[in-house]
Order: structure tokens, then C-alpha cells, then sequence
């Protein structure tokens, strides 16, 4: 096999740099590139529907987890989280409420879901999805996981997420800087 070395590769304006057809240009093998800041680097995405409730007034992990490990430490990840299914319990007389926070690496990164589902005078309260959305800069080429924790926040009642078999799914966008 030959190699050619050059310094810079361009072309005359209007024109394009084209791979001929069935060739692939590798360049993952060829040391490092720079791409455009917002290029989407990688996606990851997970879906479950395992339903899950809580009585506790602490926060407790849910099956809603995911890894990525970035391919650079100026690299930001694109957390979307959606959590279907949500519902809150009436206990004891009180209300019952849903809290969502999202963690990485056991730090809590953004609580999206602060009183969901609020229940004062009926036995319970179905309220659907509750959504979240983080740009984090994990600054890091390790993996690092995220995940979703729940719990009631009077401690009165029951929450519960992933009711009647709803999906819920978080999905994690690696984007160059």
C-alpha cells in the first residue's frame, strides 16, 4: 500500500471532495480529528417499562439508567429523559407527590420533577410523563452513567412511575465542542 502525505487538502469553490464509490475514508484510525462545534459524536438510548413505586421520602434509583463514555473532555452530553406512566397515591389523608431528579456518578445534576402529581383530596392522581432536558460538560473520557431517582416527597402516600406497562426512556447525545 502507498502513502501520500499532504498538507492541506482543498478543492476549487463550488466544487466538492468526493470518496469514490465503495471506498471509505477512515479517519478514526488516523490519529485525531476536529469536527465542527455541535457535531453529535455519538447517541446512546435506552427504553424501559418496568413499573416502579416508592413510599420513601429519599430519593432511590430507578431502572431509568444509561452509560456513555465520551471521546473527549471538552465533549458535552445531551441528557433527554422522559419518565411515562407517573402517578401519586393518596396516604394517611395527606398528599401524596412525585419527585424525578437526574444523577451522574451519584451527584444530582437537576431535580425535573419537583411535585408531580400532587394529590390533596383524591385517593390518586395518574398525571402521565414528566420530562427533563441537561446539557452536562462531564469532562471526562471514562464512562459515566446517569440515571433517575424517584421518591414522595410528603412520605404519606405512594409514586409510582412506569404505570400499565408505560415506556420510559432517557437517551444521551455526545456534541463536540
Amino acid at each position: 500500500m502507498s502513502t501520500i502525505s499532504i498538507k492541506e487538502l482543498s478543492h476549487p469553490a463550488g466544487q466538492v471532495i468526493k470518496i469514490a464509490s465503495g471506498k471509505t475514508l477512515d479517519l478514526k484510525s488516523q490519529g485525531t480529528t476536529t469536527l465542527p462545534t455541535g457535531s453529535v459524536l455519538q447517541v446512546v438510548s435506552y427504553s424501559v417499562a418496568a413499573a416502579q413505586a416508592s413510599t420513601s421520602s429519599t430519593f432511590a434509583d430507578t431502572a431509568i439508567t444509561l452509560n456513555i463514555t465520551p471521546s473527549s473532555t471538552s465533549s458535552k452530553v445531551l441528557v433527554v429523559v422522559n419518565v411515562n406512566g407517573c402517578y401519586a397515591a393518596l396516604g394517611a389523608g395527606s398528599g401524596a407527590y412525585l419527585a424525578l431528579q437526574l444523577m451522574r456518578d451519584g451527584v444530582s445534576k437537576q431535580v425535573f420533577a419537583g411535585l408531580g402529581g400532587y394529590t390533596a383530596g383524591a385517593a390518586y392522581n395518574g398525571f402521565g410523563s414528566c420530562s427533563g432536558t441537561l446539557l452536562d460538560s462531564p469532562a471526562t473520557t471514562s464512562a459515566v452513567t446517569y440515571k433517575v431517582q424517584m421518591r414522595d416527597v410528603s412520605a404519606v402516600g405512594t409514586v409510582s412511575i412506569g404505570v400499565g406497562s408505560s415506556v420510559s426512556t432517557i437517551t444521551l447525545t455526545e456534541v463536540a465542542v
